[in-house]
């Protein structure tokens, strides 16, 4: 029997093999340097210094209450090499020698945990390479030890699919996740794990492809009907076409059958740090792990504001027509069931300028209701299935189950909100798309999970007049009240200025103001070198103190209406 931080492992366990993993990841590790203090209350300081001409100190001084009876003094330097590839000695780290900024942090390693609203930050996406291990180990070991000093709660790790089931059906490589699962848990912080069904990247060019596994996209070579399909014909392998969810494409299994084989091993291997180390599960059930359809692709969706662009639908693959076909001859009308809406012109066309989107165009007709109906409910149905495959497999064990939904907001003062339309959310000027999508995540016992936190419409609305980041979320946050759902918000874009922290913590209080028995927390996108310059650490730090103390603001809140904080659900 192994024994690791009060964590006993059998000689048959997967984990088994993995610890202690600090001879894994640092060769020059030496146990003896681990002090054991006595449970008392210490005080921590940070000094951050800079080694250019003009050197910058602060000192940042909070009393720190200890959670466990371990405490260790550390010293560490924060490189600035996380989105670089190349080595600490090749120019990617930061140290005097370059005349970069250097910090060094000093700290009793024993990091607060306060009641209030937790901070995750997501990992970068490459954390893990192709051969299954850690990239970076030093830096990100490093990395881990200031956040846990900073006070945030853990970090986020998306777990690719194309990575750990990549070569063959039904064999799994989760080396690299467990290491990393394991130094969170020896730098006292907490993991939310992504179950990540998705490409990831543009392509082989990209530095941070990472495709479906490799026997999925020979299935697709030979099935190109596997794939999303839109009406020019263009495929999209982002993500399998969710008309064949429970049909055996995949070597007699279907795609279904699939994301829950790879749940219940990442449960069975896993299992020791679940519940205690991994707090939450992330399920995705799409594009960039959000519930929607790929009308647009991700790499594209950040800036997809600034060409107004509107979408296409994705329901042309023959297994998606034939779902159509089917649901039009039931009521007795088969000529709806041979496609998309026409009239749906360019992807960049002005709404207004078309005759499905436009104010009094088709899209409230009864031909646009049945196939805007239809649609919706199929990405519905979607979602359905993998919540209940997740709810039970994670069953009787204390994670968080956690949803996602894709902030699509540059149509939103339009009446069509025809970018909405296309990802698969029927939501318009007079429907409430969202509200359906809620209530099944309440019924599963899922935490809502939502992006735009950060983003303001006076400074959307400049760059177009019709997009409104604030009125979207509004829409979500009041849903998730009426609802009573958990929820947890993310940024856009990695803004690390006072005023989108700002904004985050106005609309955080928007949600939570009255609610003592809904949790919120929120996830920073995503760890970089940007996060550890001097000046965004002393912003980013003070926002995860201002989110642990709710006291420490208050927004000016005008609901418009009463909710009530219970759902019918």
């Amino acid at each position: 029997m192994i024994l690791l931080n009060r964590l006993i492992l059998s000689p048959n366990c997967p984990l088994s093999q993995c610890f202690p993993i600090h001879h894994r990841l640092n060769p020059n590790y030496n146990s003896s340097s681990m002090a054991i203090a006595s449970p008392s209350t210490p005080t921590f300081s940070a000094s951050f210094r800079c080694t250019r001409a003009q050197s910058t100190r602060f000192f940042l001084r909070s009393a720190a209450s200890i959670r466990s009876h371990r405490t260790r003094r550390c010293r560490l330097t924060i490189s600035s090499g996380l989105n670089s590839s190349k080595p600490s000695d090749a120019g990617g780290s930061v140290s005097p020698d370059n005349g970069d900024l250097q910090y060094e942090l000093q700290h009793e390693f024993s990091p607060q945990r306060s009641k209030g609203s937790p901070v995750f930050v997501t990992l970068p996406v490459d954390v893990v390479n192709y051969s299954g291990k850690v990239r970076r180990w030093k830096t990100m070991l490093q990395s881990f030890r200031a956040l846990a000093a900073a006070g945030v709660e853990g970090v986020v790790m998306e777990v690719w699919w194309g990575l750990v089931e990549r070569e063959e059906p039904g064999v799994y490589n989760w080396q690299g996740y467990i290491d990393i699962v394991a130094l969170a848990r020896r730098c006292g912080l907490k993991v939310q794990a992504v179950m990540a069904f998705h490409q990831c990247g543009t392509g082989p060019g990209d530095p941070y492809w990472i495709p479906l596994p490799q026997w999925v996209l020979e299935e697709m070579k030979r099935d190109p009907d596997l794939a999303f399909s839109d009406r020019l014909g263009r495929r999209n392998t982002e993500y399998l076409s969710l008309g064949c969810d429970i049909l055996p494409v995949l070597h007699g299994r279907s795609p279904i059958q699939t994301y829950a084989d790879f749940m219940r091993n990442f449960r069975d291997t896993f299992r020791p740090f679940l519940g205690l180390t991994i707090t939450v599960i992330q399920v995705g059930m799409g594009p960039a792990s959000e519930l929607r359809y790929p009308s647009c692709s991700s790499h594209k969706l950040t800036r997809t504001w600034q060409s107004h662009e509107l979408g296409e639908f994705q329901c042309y693959d023959k297994y998606m027509l034939a779902s159509l076909n089917a649901c039009a001859r039931e009521i007795g009308m088969h000529e709806w069931g041979n496609g998309g809406p026409i009239g749906t012109e360019n992807l960049t066309h002005n709404p207004e300028h078309t005759e499905f989107f436009k104010s009094n165009g088709s899209w409230n007709t009864p031909y646009g209701k049945f196939f805007l109906e239809w649609y919706s409910r199929m990405l519905l149905l979607h979602g359905e299935r993998i919540c209940k495959e997740a709810e039970s497999i994670f069953r009787g064990i204390e994670v968080n189950k956690l949803a996602k939904v894709a902030g699509i907001h540059w149509h939103y003062g339009t009446q069509s909100h025809p970018s909405e339309l296309t990802a698969g959310y029927y939501n318009t000027w007079i429907r409430d798309g969202y509200l359906p999508i809620i209530r099944m995540f309440c019924r599963y016992g899922f935490t809502l999970c939502c992006t735009c936190f950060e983003m303001q419409d006076a400074d959307e609305k400049q760059k177009n007049p019709v997009s409104s980041p604030e009125g979207f979320l509004r829409q979500l946050l009041l849903n998730a009240r009426i609802c009573g759902i958990p929820l947890t918000g993310e940024n856009s874009g990695a803004s690390l200025d006072d005023k989108s922290f700002r904004q985050v913590l106005r609309m955080s209080k928007f949600y939570s103001d009255g609610l003592e028995n809904l949790p919120f927390s929120f996830n920073f996108v995503r760890m970089g070198k940007d996060l550890f310059q001097y000046d965004n650490w002393v912003r980013f730090t003070r926002f995860v103190r201002q989110m642990s103390n709710g006291n420490n603001f208050r927004a000016k809140l005008d609901f418009g209406m009463k909710v009530a904080a219970a759902c019918p659900c």
